[in-house]
């Protein structure tokens, strides 16, 4: 079932009751209400909204994850459920004692389709992708050769190219950075709400490895996503005929589409936010022994 994303722009009073989350729009004085069942995220930019604590454990108690926003407006918080899996401490063992052996061999799985996603954007905007096949091809257990910097290098550039941007890929880089961010932090909570529910510790990743992130493994998993991303950023780029220096609330919106993109995984056409469920699955069965291989989508 694809669940709802609701993002609040307005100052509003979120409350619970019946099992419907109750929305009271301050500044309309209008009341709308929504079955908790039916959502997926929240998410909170307007610094005058009031959430009850039942607002909270209700979207917790359904699996829902809720993203907050700073002062200016970019995702900085996410919360969402510790353990949704009635076999969680079972797979987090499986998780924790996973081999180097096999996390190495994961990460080629991801490094490569990654690699592969971006070759096909390139080439349906018209760009030769033939090198970026060839590192695909070439990159050993573990990404030993550092395959996945030398594609992106290439990929970024083109990607800029295109949009006749001198811009560079840069957290805090000039526009069109703002809209990959901001969509980039949807991609990372959609990503980390499947692997939360399917049992796996967020903190430990299968290649990324940083004290202060808590959000390792999304990190790692979501990175064959990222082109769907940068495919709906170059969409409301050629809308527009222009790159935009400001992040509205318009493009937000356009952006919120990502858990719904088309995907193509393991042969069936499928919800970007149903198909990082299958991967997150298929992650805990090659952490378990039953499986060797990533189930990861490639671009439509």
């Amino acid at each position: 079932m694809i669940k709802k994303t609701l993002f609040f722009t307005q100052p509003a009073y979120l409350h619970i009751s019946n099992r419907q989350l109750i929305i009271d729009l301050k500044n309309q004085g209008t009341t709308h209400q929504v079955p908790v069942e039916d959502i997926g995220f929240v998410i909170l930019e307007n610094q005058q909204i009031t959430v009850t604590q039942s607002v909270i454990a209700s979207l917790i108690d359904n699996n829902a994850c809720i993203l907050c926003c700073d002062e200016k407006h970019m995702p900085s918080g996410l919360l969402m459920p510790l353990a949704q899996n009635n076999t969680f401490t079972e797979k987090v063992r499986y998780q924790l004692e996973a081999s180097e052996p096999l996390k190495k061999n994961l990460w080629k799985q991801t490094v490569v389709s990654k690699i592969r996603n971006q070759a096909a954007l390139l080439t349906s905007i018209g760009i030769d992708s033939t090198p970026m096949h060839r590192w695909a091809s070439e990159v050993t257990s573990g990404d030993k050769g550092n395959v996945e910097a030398k594609a992106a290098s290439y990929y970024w550039e083109k990607y800029f190219e295109y949009l006749k941007t001198k811009a560079n890929r840069h957290r805090n880089g000039p526009p069109p950075n703002n809209l990959l961010n901001y969509g980039y932090a949807i991609l990372r909570a959609v990503v980390a709400r499947s692997l939360s529910a399917s049992g796996c510790l967020l903190m430990v990743g299968i290649y990324h490895r940083n004290k202060y992130n808590p959000f390792c493994l999304a990190d790692d998993v979501m990175e064959p996503y990222r082109p769907f991303v940068d495919q709906v950023v170059l969409n409301i780029v050629s809308q527009l005929r222009e790159i935009p220096e400001q992040l509205t609330t318009a493009l937000k919106k356009e952006l919120l589409v990502i858990p719904t993109l088309d995907t193509l995984i393991d042969g069936q056409k499928s919800p970007l936010m149903i198909a990082t469920q299958r991967t997150s699955a298929s992650l805990v069965a090659c952490f378990g022994g039953e499986s060797r291989k990533m189930l990861y989508p490639e671009m439509l």
